[in-house]
């Protein structure tokens, strides 16, 4: 439910049900077409940080080119670090 809730979809939606407004009764014209194309990309983007997000909390790798995939790598690094001081502190 956490996912859902992520600020980029809900803005997803919400500008894709004013657009659906907004066009209802309008002819479909090259501007609506843009529009609707728009609204797609920004809809997938909004998906695609929505299961970037999931995988990286669920410790799954994440592809490069996502946002995600930096704080990822600095978790790891993290993690690293803390593992290699208590095996210092085991030995």
């Amino acid at each position: 439910m956490n996912y859902l809730t992520s600020t980029g979809l809900l803005g997803a939606i919400m500008s894709g049900v004013s657009l659906l407004r907004g066009s209802r009764e309008t002819k479909i014209t090259w501007r609506a077409a843009l529009a609707w194309l728009s609204w797609g990309i920004s809809f997938a983007l909004a998906i695609g940080a929505v299961i970037d997000t999931r995988r990286a909390r669920q410790g799954r790798p994440v592809s490069k080119d996502s946002p995600v995939y930096s704080k990822q790598q600095k978790d790891r690094q993290k993690q690293e670090k803390h593992l290699a001081k208590e095996l210092k502190r085991s030995r």
